[in-house]
């Protein structure tokens, strides 16, 4: 039987580190301000800008909350990240996607001042990671790593296999892991024989954006498995793109859906804004 890797319990233990160290940072006069920009009422962001708010609350960082109507225009949008931008008070910008249609998600991860850009979506942020120098990283790949680094797994050396190639996960992903010297595959739902290469994955994650598609035939027996995605079935309830039932017994290691990655988006983006104190 698999260990399950607890995201909740490892995110908790994230953010009461962060949690002393904004308290030392008040102490010499420091306070992390994070402005959260959120356009239009999709329900799933109003509860994800819900979480980021409380996990601020918590740490001792200052929050600053923009709830837009969803006909604000994209002008309107870009004069506010630019006020932001401006403001010496704020350490932290976020604008929570998907934005509405008639606004260019490119252009608005753009306008972000790349030393603001706590996501780590900007091209200046990604390109520092890509070479190496400091910046920003996308929050669901760092706590990827803080997850298998505080359950103990030894990347270095290992076969990684990564199967997603979006900019936000699975690109910068396989350059974490490559940065932690593993052996990295990217890999994708079109990759040829995606099987026999994720079968020899002695860690691999899964951020394909389907659901339940990676069953026991695609796990070598004690792998780690991380699962990055999360999809609400017919029934209701929540599953990821690993059919956690099937490859559970195979795995020495799996993070649940919920209750394993999900958390440590949020406690990765708290640590951005903290270590722009740093």
């Amino acid at each position: 039987m698999a260990e399950l890797i607890d995201g909740k319990r490892i995110s908790k233990e994230i953010k009461d580190e962060l949690k002393a160290e904004a308290e030392k940072f008040k102490a010499e006069g420091k306070e992390a301000t994070l402005a959260v920009i959120l356009v239009g009422d999709d329900p799933a962001s109003a509860v994800y800008v819900n979480n980021k708010k409380k996990a601020c609350e918590y740490i001792g960082i200052k929050s600053l909350s923009y709830e837009l109507p969803k006909e604000t225009t994209e002008e309107e949008l870009l004069a506010l990240i630019d006020k932001l931008n401006n403001d010496d008070s704020v350490n932290g910008i976020l604008v929570q996607l998907p934005v509405p249609d008639h606004i260019d998600e490119n252009k608005i991860i753009r306008s972000i001042s790349p030393s603001k850009d706590v996501d780590g979506f900007h091209p200046l942020n990604v390109g520092a990671l890509l070479i190496g120098e400091k910046g920003f990283v996308s929050c669901t790949p760092a706590g990827v790593i803080q997850l298998l680094k505080r359950s103990n797994v030894d990347i270095e050396g290992k076969e990684c296999v990564v199967v997603g190639r979006s900019n936000i996960v699975g690109k910068p992903m396989g350059v974490l892991l490559l940065r932690e010297n593993g052996t990295v595959t990217i890999a994708h739902s079109r990759t040829k024989d995606l099987k026999s290469i994720c079968k020899r994955a002695d860690i691999l994650v899964v951020a394909v954006g389907k659901p339940k598609m990676i069953n026991a035939e695609y796990v070598k027996e004690g792998a780690v498995v991380i699962d990055v995605g999360i999809h609400r079935m017919d029934n209701g309830k929540l599953c990821g793109d690993v059919d956690f039932d099937s490859v559970e017994p195979h795995v020495s290691k799996i993070t649940p859906v919920p209750g394993g990655v999900g958390p440590m988006t949020i406690a990765m983006l708290m640590d951005n804004c903290i270590s722009s104190l740093r």
